[in-house]
């Protein structure tokens, strides 16, 4: 009986083929000044093998040549493609986003035969210096498994996409010339494991590298670092390996430790383990401990970091090998059912990232993970999930020197089984667990030598079993320095935290009110970015907040997955699941970050800076200048911010200062009396506002001098009177009526009605048309993200589909004004609910025109609806927005504290948020009065009472609604206008928290009014108008 050979890639007992153990990120140098500059193109050892490779792409493992691998193949006719990189990228198969299901039939370990297959070649060169020593090959990152081969000989096996892989070629390799073949499969076992919320994408994506290391060489170390009681004092203990790959007996080595501070100066110098003996082709282990005296600590806001050099020499005191590694004193403990940070409990204020670059996909430069870093600090975030497995090692680096709190989360997802109802499938086979192990022990001993790390993850989504157990066992067994997180265990048999995700805010307070429990308590997923939003940040940080046991949670997510592609017409847009044949797919449930693919911040990470700022004020006496000042670090003091305020008014700036707050430390506050002096009354009708800026009072590695990384404004207590305007009596106003049509004509406008549409057909003003449609009652936006679940049953209730019935219009004629009423009912078809409404227009000889609408709903009407307000058609011409309100960024009802109140000038293309997936946006809300006018300054001039929101688009509602991708739209040859009585809010729908129900627009009866005033700007300002009361 013949017996099937079981491929490596579906065999569960197969994880790897010669792959060396783990061990941490790090490099040797020959010296201490190669060393020191952290450089790994100084090190001797080191050759990248990055670059432009050989490539055969094809449909099945066995398609393969049976020699592609030997040294004389002959690979001239295959294609090049670039390394690192995804082959999907680059013309090879077709990048596929699923967020939960496998796009292949469930049957583990089994994958389908027709597996995607990449062959790889190149060339490196070997110097004879190298022939005699220990030589490493290193894979960062390969999807999803492979084989290696070197000169023709197979080296080894591994699997894991987002874990190093190493293989000893010492004696695989030859003097000059060598080559090196791989064979990457996109499916293996290990693709069960790698069903994150993400695009497959296959290949050898991160960094290749060959390492040299002296066949005496330290293989591994691990740095430790704890505090006394009073966390003045540290202890920094250093576990090391060293390997002894010769053949003969060694005597006498020893190791030495320099450890200098930021500056180069020295705290250890020479402290030396000295009598090393190691046998031949054996490994010895060593311990080694030092009291450092009040060493500057390590946090994400003062991330200190000290260079520790570990040099190994040889019986004749001659340097082996410099290992650099930068460390921070840092300690991690969980007390009084919260977790510390050198003795204080922390708050993260969090994003989860991928590793996500719009042309190369998981392939991130490292200038891209850097200017990742900078933007979440330049936006007040402290801390990053690694959703959902190890990123690039050099991410971490980066953390550890500008400062910020990690999740590390293991490279595990089989969220796919929870749609065949079996989450905890592969969580509670054994058969499983070895691979389970794999991946938390390989992760752990890459990373644990980084400060910015403070807690494990075990993965996510995977429901929750004994293999998890099993994780949790073996990451105590490497590393009980750092917390163990894992959302799925809901019990918190195995965490030292616990965590939940999408929790609905009155659930967050039931958690936070919680006095029994000995573990604290994080939200690891919330504020789902998807489009415009999240709303509802600022309860849900009043609630974090509130109650101590609740240490912050974590935006899903950093950035949306756009992939960069060109449409017919040649223009580039992002792409997301579906726009490359792909299915099944979740369409744009990929495009969910706080960041455009493009590095873009979104409304809402500009919202998410100023809800989470550091530093918050508090009005005291506002009349005499007093605010309270409260530092929301946890360990800094204001010391490095200036506080300058300023008091505006009418869009100017009538007096400034600065206030030293350097003494406000870490979570305390201070009243401050800020040295203006306000008016008793104003009679020109402004509104003064006292704004407050912290702004940094030299550079800093992330932003420069007089960045502002916290604001406040606040209305300052002055009366202020609207003064009456005249309107003369015998100012011209005629008024035509018809069989359908209302003229009205003033001295310099003109107005026609259509007594048919209930609507002003054509506004005049010194001959320029402004407004050719509208005003008209709306209760329908262009859907958001937010909206996916609810617009279903507002589409049930053809909430999109309204007709505006009219019922009845009526002309009166007053001395100096024109009273034209209008009453319709609007209605959907197939049902009879409707809404009876009411439009009251006074058109005064001035040009104003007072609208009041009123509406009562009747009938079985939607609960909830998108918003109640006006929409109109401008002349495109009248591209130049000024407002008074918030600003200068789009704000909604729930999602509007970033933007404060002053006079905004932007022009129509302006306002506009060009999301990935077309949908609402651009609104302004809370705004007194908006003007829209054309280069001469003609214009229409609108004003709520008191407020009011508007959006200004060159599209329409139904342009944004039908169109998937910004390309798509065509801009229209006039201007809708959108001036809106309420909007419904944002919420974070599309995963988690509707809108919060103070943020529901409830359709109820409703009664707004507005004035109008065509105006030119070379006669009155727009300012001026704002002071006019005509009723």
């Amino acid at each position: 009986m013949k017996t099937c050979k079981v491929n490596d890639w579906e065999n569960l007992n197969i994880l790897h083929r010669n792959r060396l153990k783990s061990r941490a990120y790090f490099f040797s140098y020959s010296n201490k000044d190669m060393a020191l500059t952290f450089e790994r193109g100084n090190s001797d050892g080191f050759k990248l093998l990055n670059g432009i490779w050989k490539f055969s792409f094809l449909k099945f493992p066995e398609a393969a040549p049976e020699d592609f691998y030997q040294i004389s193949f002959d690979d001239s006719n295959w294609n090049e493609i670039k390394v690192p990189g995804h082959w999907q990228l680059q013309g090879y198969g077709k990048p596929h986003y699923t967020d939960v299901c496998y796009p292949f039939p469930i049957d583990p370990p089994f994958v389908p035969s027709e597996n995607p297959t990449g062959l790889y070649r190149r060339r490196f060169y070997i110097n004879k210096n190298w022939i005699k020593e220990k030589v490493i090959l290193r894979f960062e990152g390969v999807d999803s498994a492979f084989h290696v081969w070197i000169n023709g000989k197979e080296v080894g096996y591994s699997q894991g996409s987002r874990m190093a892989s190493e293989f000893d070629i010492s004696s695989y390799i030859t003097e000059g010339d060598n080559v090196i073949a791989v064979k990457v499969y996109q499916w293996s076992d290990g693709s069960y494991l790698e069903d994150q919320d993400m695009w497959w994408l296959s290949g050898i994506f991160r960094d290749v590298y060959i390492i040299k290391k002296n066949k005496i060489h330290i293989r591994d170390f691990f740095i430790q670092t704890g505090f006394d009681s009073q966390y003045r004092n540290a202890v920094l203990k250093l576990s090391l390996e060293i390997n002894n790959q010769t053949q003969r007996n060694l005597k006498n080595y020893k190791v030495v430790f320099d450890l200098l501070d930021n500056l180069e100066e020295y705290i250890l110098c020479g402290e030396t383990i000295t009598g090393i003996n190691i046998d031949a082709m054996n490994e010895l282990k060593l311990d080694k401990e030092f009291i450092i005296e009040n060493p500057k600590k390590w946090s994400a806001e003062e991330p200190y970091l000290y260079k520790l050099l570990i040099y190994l020499k040889n019986d004749k005191d001659e340097i082996i090998e410099v290992i650099p590694q930068k460390l921070g004193f840092r300690y991690i403990e969980v007390k009084e059912g919260k977790f510390f940070i050198n003795g204080v409990p922390i708050m993260l204020k969090g994003v989860n990232r991928h590793d996500h670059h719009p042309k190369l996909g998981r392939a991130v430069p490292l200038e891209w993970m850097k200017q990742d870093v900078i933007m979440m600090k330049q936006y007040n975030i402290n801390a990053v999930r690694t959703s959902h497995y190890p990123n690039d090692p050099r991410f971490y680096d980066l953390c550890d020197e500008y400062g910020l709190y990690v999740i590390d989360e293991a490279d595990l997802e089989c969220h796919g089984f929870e749609l065949i109802d079996d989450i905890n499938r592969l969580s509670n086979d054994e058969k499983w667990e070895k691979a389970y192990i794999d991946r938390i022990e390989r992760m752990v001993h890459r990373d644990k030598n980084h400060p910015s790390i403070i807690m494990w993850s075990l993965g996510n989504e995977s429901g929750f079993g004994k293999n998890h157990s099993s994780m949790a066992k073996a990451c105590r067994e490497i590393d009980s320095t750092r917390l163990i997180h894992y959302e799925g265990d809901k019990e918190g048999k195995v965490t030292d935290v616990f965590s939940t995700m999408y929790t609905r805010l009155d659930k967050i307070i039931e958690l936070g009110k919680k006095e029994d429990m000995d573990k604290p308590h994080i939200i690891c997923e919330y504020a789902h970015a998807m489009g415009n939003g999240p709303g509802g940040l600022k309860e849900h940080w009043d609630v974090f907040y509130k109650y101590d046991r609740l240490q912050g949670a974590f935006v899903w997510e950093w950035i949306d997955h756009g992939i960069s592609k060109k449409a017919e017409n040649g223009e580039e847009y992002f792409a997301y699941g579906g726009d490359f044949g792909d299915e099944p797919n979740n369409s744009n449930f990929v495009i969910d970050g706080l960041v455009r693919p493009d590095h873009t911040p979104s409304p809402g990470l500009i919202e998410y800076k100023k809800i989470i700022e550091p530093v918050k004020v508090e009005e005291v006496n506002l009349e005499y200048g007093e605010v309270k000042v409260y530092n929301l670090y946890n360990f800094i003091s204001l010391a490095h911010l200036d506080l300058v305020w300023s008091i505006e008014t009418d869009g100017k700036i009538i007096e400034s200062g600065k206030e030293d707050i350097s003494d406000i430390k870490a979570g305390k506050d201070k009243v401050l009396k800020l040295q203006y002096t306000l008016p008793l009354k104003t009679c020109s009708y402004a509104d003064y506002w006292l704004n407050i800026g912290f702004a940094l009072k030299s550079d800093l590695p992330w932003a420069k001098h007089g960045y502002e990384v916290a604001s406040a404004q606040f209305k300052l207590p002055v009366k202020k009177e609207k003064y009456q305007k005249r309107i003369a009596q015998e100012a011209l106003l005629n008024v035509n009526e018809y069989k359908n049509i209302i003229y009205v004509r003033g001295e310099n406008f003109n107005i026609t009605f259509n007594k048919l549409k209930g609507i002003i057909q054509e506004w005049y003003f010194d001959n320029n048309l402004l407004m050719s449609k509208g005003p008209r009652l709306n209760f329908w936006r262009a859907p958001i993200d937010n909206d996916m679940y609810v617009i279903k049953n507002w589409r049930k209730k053809y909430l999109h589909l309204l007709q505006h019935n009219i019922k009845a219009v009526s002309l009166q004629k007053n001395s100096n004004f024109v009273e034209i009423k209008c009453k319709s009912r609007i209605a959907p078809p197939v049902y009879d609910w409707g809404i009876d409404s009411e439009y009251t227009y006074k058109i005064y000889s001035s040009g104003d025109v007072i609208l009041e609408v009123k509406g009562k709903p009747e009938g079985k009407v939607p609960q909830f609806v998108p918003k109640i307000g006006l929409e109109m058609e401008l002349n495109k011409e009248l591209n130049k927005v000024t407002w008074y309100g918030r600003g200068p960024g789009e704000s909604y009802c729930d999602s509007k504290m970033a933007n404060s109140f002053g006079i905004y000038k932007k022009t129509v293309e302006e306002l506009y948020t060009p999301y990935v997936y077309p949908q609402e946006n651009g609104n302004r809300t809370d705004v007194y009065w908006v003007s829209l006018t054309d280069e001469s300054g003609v214009g229409m001039f609108a004003e709520g009472f008191p407020q009011l929101e508007f959006s200004a688009h060159y599209f329409t509602k139904e342009d944004l609604e039908k169109s998937k991708h910004q390309y798509e739209l065509i801009p229209r040859e006039k201007i809708f206008l959108n001036l809106d009585y309420r909007q419904n809010g944002l919420g974070s729908a599309s995963c988690g928290q509707e809108q919060l129900p103070q943020y529901k627009l409830e359709l109820k009866e409703f009664n707004f009014k507005l004035r109008f005033r065509a105006f030119s700007g070379n006669e009155i300002s727009h300012i001026q108008l704002s002071k006019e009361k005509v009723e």
